[in-house]
């Protein structure tokens, strides 16, 4: 397949650049992600994102998009994702909003698709648990039904952003009898409803996006269920596939690959660069290779969504390829630098290139994890792309 944009095409992707350097504003460096200012400028960048239709631009025009093709959504969140910008992605804008389109009543599309075209809610994920990771059918917060509601009790872990977050989308158990993928039923839930407790978990980086929620008699409206009761499985399984189809890893490995380059060619030690210094070269080239055949693979992935195709293996081939080569990335940058590479504060004044590299090494290592593990990607790769039998 040729995925090679056409002139219009690569003009919009001058017109994305431009308007990124001038409408977003990156706080300073020594801020985390889960820093209040830090949120507070995401969310004003991403309502300018939303005014100018950016935001959402290839669903519905009813729904808040603008119908554009899924090429230049993908152009839009390259560039977003190899600047630094937000807007890439999103629980809402990437998993909830695509799935709603999918297995949604047209009340939920017009009741919850706009807000998230409008850069007005914010959502979280509640699918893993502290005994149901990657064998996520196994999960056993409960939701039964009374009268009009269902009441949730249970635990969630690994929330990202759920202190910030308004709606949480999750999975619970309505039939604990049937086989584990037939008893799950979908929920969109108010993370203001009463009963709901978040705790937070500290990452290796010192960073907060992380945390525990807890489920205490929580009432969720039986219209808010998304999909049929008891196929919330095959609901996921949707959105999964939406979550692992991002063009951000190859985006993100390939700015880290030239910025590690441009350092190793201006620092010298021993009498020469960094640059000259044996494997440092073909590693670098090595890195970049990969970030532009993990690009094709997001690129495909994108072609068949353009085609009214929903990916699975082909998605699980993309997200395991690529947020494998940004542990590599992260690998490879930290033995090239040596030592200063653990200077991890990003005020330290001596920490090569604002400590990135020591800090990419410690954040990639859940990302072979999330959204399921490498062993789940390789298995799913085995059974529906090359026809595998289940051992």
């Amino acid at each position: 397949m040729d995925f090679k944009p056409s002139p219009e095409q690569e003009q919009f992707r001058e017109e994305v650049i431009d308007f990124i350097h001038a409408n977003w504003d990156p706080p300073p460096a020594t801020l985390a992600p889960d820093n209040l200012d830090w949120l507070d400028a995401q969310r004003a960048y991403e309502r300018k994102l939303a005014d100018h239709g950016w935001l959402t631009m290839a669903w519905p025009t009813k729904y808040g998009g603008r119908a554009a093709s899924h090429m230049e959504q993908l152009i839009f969140r390259e560039e977003s994702a190899y600047l630094g910008a937000p807007g890439a992605g999103g629980q809402g804008i990437s998993m909830v909003g695509p799935c709603l389109m999918v297995h949604g009543s047209e009340e939920q599309r017009t009741r919850f698709l706009p807000p998230i075209a409008n850069s007005e809610v914010t959502w979280c994920q509640g699918f893993s648990e502290p005994g149901s990771g990657s064998d996520l059918a196994s999960l056993q917060t409960r939701a039964v039904k009374d009268g009009d509601d269902y009441v949730i009790n249970g635990q969630k872990i690994w929330t990202s952003g759920a202190t910030h977050s308004d709606w949480i989308h999750i999975l619970t158990r309505t039939n604990p009898d049937a086989p584990k993928h037939r008893g799950i039923s979908y929920f969109l839930l108010d993370m203001k409803t009463p009963g709901i407790e978040v705790r937070p978990i500290i990452d290796l980086a010192g960073n907060h996006m992380l945390n525990e929620t807890f489920f205490t008699d929580v009432r969720v409206p039986a219209d808010q269920m998304l999909g049929e009761e008891n196929r919330g499985w095959y609901v996921a399984a949707t959105l999964l596939d939406f979550e692992r189809s991002g063009v951000n890893y190859p985006a993100q490995a390939r700015r880290t690959t030239e910025q590690l380059a441009a350092w190793a060619k201006d620092t010298r030690r021993n009498g020469g660069t960094v640059y000259d210094r044996p494997g440092v070269a073909h590693g670098l080239a090595d890195l970049y290779v990969s970030a532009e055949v993990c690009r094709l693979l997001s690129y495909r992935v994108v072609w068949m969504q353009s085609q009214d195709l929903i990916p699975n293996y082909e998605a699980s081939v993309s997200k395991m390829f690529g947020t494998e080569l940004n542990q590599r990335v992260a690998n490879f940058g930290v033995n090239m630098i040596g030592l200063p590479a653990q200077r991890i504060d990003p005020q330290d004044p001596h920490a090569p290139l604002k400590s990135d590299i020591g800090r990419m090494y410690m954040t990639t290592v859940p990302y072979t994890i999330f959204a399921g593990t490498s062993e789940i990607q390789r298995n799913i790769v085995a059974t529906r792309g090359l026809g595998l039998p289940r051992q």
